[in-house]
């Protein structure tokens, strides 16, 4: 049922693996040309824009029911008799269905740590969300009159319904996967049996093989990190305690500089604020809608738009529902999961829950779904066959590229669509206040201008 409104070939190549040698890590993608040779000369800004905690459900679930360019083209929610409708049990055995949220601003029990996530998946049933948290949280959902620029975005551009977080965990492994292409073992942001103390694993965890940093810097590649509160990659000792990578990362007003005149470097990093725009709960989702507006704004309306790709996604699945179970995965290294006493067993052989991905430029395939599986190393594996890099880990070596999502013969967006608006975050703060939430709110600070 989940895969019936697809066509037979969307169906077919979400399961079917194709037989090939794997290529180890350190390889090149190209190994007769020197690392640092570009390919892909369309493109030569590579802008990366992640967000935080929610599923492809949470975001998109509703998107082939409200949008008619997208139905029977995108694995949304299923449908009983055309109307769209999954559910979950409780404890009780009650059927919990899913349901739009009433605001911008959920803030109830929800969780995505290993235990939860793979009580979630509950053996490929995707049927354990409600049963791990003892709550129905995880069964809501946003829609186009929530997110009418997200919704927008993926009305034009080509998005994934099968690209999926890097392992059935939290943030901090998760951002590892996209700067490193392994956890490193960790599955948890704080795991007791790295640190022994609550102290996040990540901060002391170096990765072996390096990160996607080291490696541009290997190959002369230029590189900047633009952050509204903290860099992400500070999780990452290998660029914590590098202070020449460390003095890359900028604040998110000169993002906006150098875009408008044209001087952002082959490859930029964008972070979120992660107390108001990077949609956690208990933010008001309306901020991240008008960040990412800003992030558009800023890149189609710079001189480097005609040679730009920009990525957008989320780190994971945030506890909330998704009816599509992750596949199996490629083990990115031998170290096993740092799996907490008493935690669920698993491995890094299947990825999580599937998360929304965008992909926007002008030469994006117009009107496209990707459904080939990927997940975070798969913009890994894009940036290190635009510039020639050695792969991290098997994940990344291995990884889809997403250059299905892109058409190189004409651009299909050099003019591009005029979106939605994001909504007026005053109203939704409102809605949200009415409702007893207390989401946190920009300070003067950290304000970030709303549409």
């Amino acid at each position: 049922m989940a895969l019936g409104g697809l066509p037979a070939s969307a169906r077919v190549a979400s399961h079917v693996v194709q037989a090939a040698a794997l290529r180890p890590p350190d390889s090149r993608p190209r190994p007769d040309q020197p690392i640092g040779t570009p390919s892909m000369p369309e493109i030569e800004n590579v802008v990366v824009l992640m967000m935080e905690n929610h599923s492809f459900d949470n975001i998109l679930g509703m998107l082939p029911w409200q949008v008619r360019s997208r139905r029977g083209k995108v694995d949304g929610f299923p449908s009983v008799h055309g109307k769209p409708y999954a559910f979950n049990f409780d404890s009780d055995a009650k059927r919990i269905p899913i349901y739009h949220l009433p605001d911008m601003c959920p803030s109830g029990h929800i969780s995505q740590d290993w235990n939860a996530s793979h009580l979630s998946y509950d053996h490929g049933t995707c049927n354990g969300f409600v049963i791990a948290v003892d709550s129905t949280q995880p069964m809501g959902y946003f829609d186009q009159s929530d997110l009418p620029f997200s919704y927008g975005l993926a009305t034009h551009f080509p998005i994934s319904d099968r690209y999926f977080c890097s392992l059935m965990g939290q943030t901090d492994p998760n951002r590892r996967y996209l700067f490193c292409a392994t956890s490193s073992g960790e599955v948890n942001d704080t795991d007791e049996n790295f640190s022994g103390s609550g102290v996040p694993t990540s901060v002391t965890l170096y990765a072996k093989n390096g990160t996607i940093f080291d490696r541009l810097d290997a190959a002369g590649i230029e590189w900047l990190e633009f952050y509204q509160n903290v860099p992400s990659e500070l999780i990452v000792p290998n660029f914590n305690h590098n202070p020449t990578q460390v003095a890359r990362c900028q604040k998110f007003d000169e993002f906006l500089v150098l875009a408008q005149k044209g001087k952002l470097p082959p490859f930029t990093m964008l972070d979120p604020n992660y107390t108001t725009t990077s949609e956690e709960n208990p933010q008001d989702v309306a901020y991240g809608e008008n960040y990412m507006a800003q992030v558009f704004d800023a890149l189609t309306g710079s001189p480097q738009w005609e040679k730009t790709a920009l990525f957008v996604t989320y780190d994971e699945h945030g506890g909330w529902y998704d009816h599509v179970p992750p596949p199996k995965a490629i083990e990115p290294d031998d170290i096993p999961p740092s799996i907490p006493k008493g935690g669920q067993p698993g491995a890094f052989n299947r990825y999580g829950f599937r998360v929304p991905l965008y992909v926007i430029s002008p030469w994006s395939r117009a009107d496209y779904v990707s459904h080939h599986v990927s997940d975070h190393t798969s913009i890994l594996a894009f940036i290190e066959e635009k510039w020639n890099l050695p792969a991290l880990t098997w994940r990344d070596a291995n990884a889809w590229k997403l250059t299905d999502m892109l058409d190189f013969r004409r651009p299909s967006f050099s003019d591009p669509p005029t979106l939605p608006p994001p909504p007026n975050v005053q109203d939704t703060l409102n809605k949200c206040h009415a409702d007893g939430e207390n989401p946190p709110e920009n300070s003067p600070a950290n304000s970030l201008p709303t549409t």
